[in-house]
This record gives structure tokens, C-alpha cells and sequence, in this order.
């Protein structure tokens, strides 16, 4: 199994030119054949002696001030020595001062260097919250052998960049996926682009990780619209919507007489996606007898229906979705092990709304002509006032919530009104409203100086922190002042991440 991860790993990063993509799937890769917490990865340019220090965490980039030292000191001592390291715990470790990492959270490491023509490009490191999971030297050697694999795309993508940008720009990149139905312009998104197109240069399977409501059809769509299965069939189905009863046959296909009520023969998604793409959103709801039958698609490439004695060759691609992280399920015995691993090819993190604050305006905007045209309304725009209550508002539905409210918006507004204001909200929502307005009252008030400062200040702040996803190192690098002054600043002006759902 290994030598088979290994090989289609290898492949997927031979389709690879984005740097930062490289980064995130040999992050995420290794934490993942190795079963680790996090990954961290150093990468030192031979030529400018300039480093990229990069940390994954469930295939997101994260930005943690207290885990620097594991880059900079663990980090360095591999390059240094150009050997592996082991340590079950590094606050003991004797290799380093004491005192050294008492603040990082995980204690177990192991890590390796990256090498290529004989040169160290950087370090692979591997973190672990328990120290029976932390890699021994058999796991240390298959860290290696990702270490082998990884390096020379990671120096050829580098090379690559130093002679021209084999990647879209920004504004190409963006303005390719309005017309696939994605919107945005924040960080989050173009980070989600660059991985769906990713996505698109390698014909492997993806599974998609997100919450409901936050266009995972959409993305799956994009991925097979931009592959080379784009002439062929893209078929989509909601494993949760489907009764547990019908599903099998409704995958798999069945022959005539196979049940009450199969009067003929019938092919399956799975045959009639043949060449395309099958998209198996919620396949958390895979019932657990079925996940054996499609772990043997996935081994055999083929599907044998429902009380038939024959089987059917199938060549389809296949995007996963669920909402319920599937790692999860499999620690709970609800979810095949080793069909995870089978879909866990390349994984895509897709952001909530909440994580995407810059683009709430601009969806709102494009739902609002959608369903004007749709409709055959007159209202362009909205009221400023609305336009403030979806940015502050918490969508809990995601996309899905926004694009519905703006829907109801675009119904209960009159035909010759422009510019859609509070009168058209719905019934259930102006008592929201009202309270909205009451706090926003203040703001057009006369306030003494020290009170307009501070809510200037409590905005901006809440705003960047909520963008950072409350990360508050990150958020201190983009406000340009200290991480000390963000908690300060936190504790003065009384602001608290919002508890967890």
C-alpha cells in the first residue's frame, strides 16, 4: 500500500507549477500517510539563501508565532547535520537549551531533511500531540522516502518560478471561475482557487471539506468543467438525500427482478458518469455495508449491479464531499478506514463565509442581479443599511443562507422600486433588523473623540481578527503592531471570539 500511495503521490506533484500548492500537498500528504498532527516544512534557496517557512494543519496553512522555533532551531539542526531527527519529547530533549519549546503545544517530532543533487533544499518536520503516534525508525525511513519524492518538484517549481510565473495571475485566475459561478476576492478564496485549480491538472480523486451551504457542488463542477473529463458527463449525487434502501441500486444499478418493483434493467451513476465525473456529496451517509462495494470501484474499476452475476469496467472520477469531517468517522468505526484513505487523494479545505468577510458584499450583489433578471425586477442595488447588516450578520447556512435571504429579498420587493432597503425584509427578520439599527445608531451620533476612536478601533479589529480566523499572530502581522498590543487591545475593548456552534 505504500509503494502505491508513493507512486500516486509522485504523480500528482509531477502536475503541479504553483509553489504554495507543492507546499500544501506535501504538508498535508505526509501528515496524513504518517498520521500526524501537523506539519511544518522549511525551504532554504540555495541561491538567496532566503527561506519559506510554511505550517499545515488538516490541509489549511496556519500562521502560529509559537511553533517558529521548531522551524528555526529543529529546523536548522537537520540542515545542519543532514541527517534525520527523532524526539518523543523535545522540552527534554538535551540536543537543546533548556526551556527552549516549553511554549509549543505538541512535544513529539520527527522530521527530515529535503535534498536533491545533493544539495539540502530545506527540512520536513512532523509534530505529534501523542508520543506513541510520533514516527520510529521504520515510519522515519517512509518519511524519507517522501522527503526523496517531494524534493526535486519543490527545487523544480522554484526554478521554474525564478524564470517566469507558470501560473495564472490573480485577476486571470479569479475572473476564470466567476464564469464557473464563483465569486470572491478575499485571501481565503484565492487560496481556494489555487487549489481547485490544482485540482484540475491532476485526474485524481478529490474529496472536499466543508461545511454545508458553502458551494462544494460548485467547486465540483469547476474541477471537472477545467479536466480533461470536461466532455464527458458530470453527475451529481446527495448520499444523505437518498433513502438507504434505494441508494445501492441507485449507484450500482440493478438487473430486472433483482427487488419488488425492478421491472427492467437499470445502469447506476456510477456507469452513467463513465469517462466523467461523479460528485458524492454527504458521502458521510454511505451506509457501511455499501462503502465495501465502492472501495471495489475504486480498487477494480468496476460495478457490479444490484443481482447481477457480472461485472461492468467503469472509468470515472470521483469528488467526495461531507460535512462531517470523515477522519473522524473513522475513529469512530462509522467510516471504512481504508476506503478513507482511497478518497483522501487530494483533499481541498473549503472556507466557511464566516472565514470570508471580504466577499460577502460581492456575493450579495451577484445574487441580487441574478434574481432581478430572474424575476424580471427593476432593483439594481441595495440600501448601505443592508449592505452593513449581511456583512455583520453570522450566516450559519453559509452561501446558501445569503443567496436565499437575498432571494426572499428580490420576491418581496415591488417592481418599480431600485434600490432594495429594509421594507422588503421579510417578516422573521425585521425584529433583526431593528436590533441591528439600535446598535448602529452610535455611529452616526456625536461622540466624544476617545469614544469614536475606541469603535473605530473595535471594528477594525474584530473585522481583521475574524478574517484571521481569531488568529491573533496573524492579525498583528497585517495591523502591522505586536501580538502583545492585540491582546491588550482585546481585553480593553472587551472583544471575545464567538463560542463554537
Amino acid at each position: 500500500m505504500q509503494n502505491e500511495e508513493l507512486i500516486e503521490f509522485a504523480k500528482i506533484l509531477g502536475q503541479q507549477t504553483d509553489f504554495q500548492e507543492v507546499l500544501r500537498l506535501v504538508a498535508h500528504k505526509a501528515t496524513q500517510f504518517l498520521k500526524a498532527d501537523l506539519a511544518l516544512i522549511l525551504m532554504l534557496n540555495p541561491d538567496t539563501r532566503e527561506t519559506v517557512k510554511t505550517i499545515m494543519k488538516d490541509g489549511k496553512h496556519i500562521e502560529q508565532r509559537e511553533y517558529q522555533d521548531i522551524h528555526i532551531h529543529i529546523g536548522g539542526w537537520i540542515v545542519n547535520h543532514s541527517k534525520p531527527f527523532l524526539s518523543r519529547n523535545i522540552q527534554k530533549d538535551d540536543r537543546f537549551v533548556k526551556g527552549l519549546f516549553d511554549k509549543v503545544p505538541l512535544k513529539s517530532v520527527s522530521g527530515v531533511p529535503l535534498i536533491i543533487e545533493g544539495i539540502i533544499i530545506g527540512a520536513l518536520i512532523l509534530l505529534y500531540r501523542n508520543p506513541q503516534d510520533c514516527a520510529d525508525q521504520d515510519l522515519l525511513k517512509y518519511l524519507e522516502n517522501i522527503a526523496s519524492i517531494s524534493a526535486p518538484f519543490l527545487r523544480n517549481v522554484q526554478k521554474i518560478r525564478s524564470f517566469f510565473d507558470s501560473t495564472l495571475p490573480e485577476a486571470s485566475l479569479v475572473l476564470k471561475y466567476e464564469n464557473a459561478g464563483l465569486y470572491g476576492k478575499s485571501s481565503k478564496f484565492i487560496e481556494l482557487l489555487h487549489a481547485i485549480e490544482a485540482a484540475t491538472k491532476c485526474d485524481v480523486r478529490v474529496i472536499l471539506d466543508g461545511k454545508t451551504g458553502t458551494g462544494k457542488e460548485l467547486i465540483a463542477r469547476a474541477i471537472h468543467r477545467f479536466s480533461s473529463r470536461t466532455n464527458f458527463p458530470f453527475i451529481a449525487v446527495d448520499c444523505g438525500a437518498i433513502p438507504h434502501t434505494l441508494l445501492e441500486s441507485e449507484l450500482f444499478g440493478h438487473k430486472r427482478g433483482a427487488f419488488t418493483g425492478a421491472h427492467t434493467d437499470r445502469q447506476g451513476l456510477l456507469l452513467d458518469a463513465n469517462r466523467g465525473t461523479l460528485f458524492m456529496d454527504e458521502i458521510n451517509n454511505l451506509p457501511y455495508d455499501m462503502q465495501s462495494k465502492l472501495l471495489r470501484v475504486l480498487e477494480e474499476g468496476e460495478v457490479r449491479p444490484l443481482g447481477g452475476d457480472t461485472v461492468v469496467e467503469t472509468d470515472v472520477r470521483i469528488i467526495t464531499a461531507s460535512s462531517v469531517p470523515l477522519k473522524s468517522l473513522v475513529e469512530d468505526h462509522l467510516f471504512r478506514e481504508d476506503l478513507f484513505f482511497r478518497l483522501h487523494v487530494f483533499p481541498i479545505y473549503v472556507p466557511d463565509l464566516s472565514e470570508r468577510q471580504a466577499d460577502i458584499a460581492l456575493l450579495a450583489n451577484h445574487f441580487l442581479h441574478h434574481y432581478t433578471r430572474q424575476q424580471n425586477k427593476n432593483a439594481q442595488n441595495f440600501h448601505e443599511e443592508v449592505i452593513d447588516f449581511v456583512k455583520q450578520r453570522i450566516w450559519r447556512g453559509n452561501i446558501r443562507e445569503l443567496e436565499n435571504f437575498v432571494e426572499r429579498l428580490v420576491t418581496l420587493t415591488a417592481n418599480d422600486v431600485s434600490v432594495i432597503d429594509g421594507e422588503s425584509f421579510p417578516e422573521d427578520l425585521k425584529e433583526e433588523l431593528l436590533v441591528f439599527r439600535e446598535k448602529s445608531k452610535s455611529r452616526y451620533q456625536m461622540e466624544s473623540l476617545k469614544t469614536s476612536v475606541e469603535e473605530y478601533e473595535t471594528q477594525l479589529l474584530t473585522q481583521t481578527l475574524m478574517e484571521c480566523q481569531w488568529n491573533q499572530s496573524e492579525a498583528a502581522r497585517r495591523l502591522k503592531t505586536s501580538e502583545k498590543n492585540i491582546r491588550y487591545k482585546m481585553k480593553k475593548l472587551k472583544i471575545q471570539k464567538p463560542a463554537a456552534d
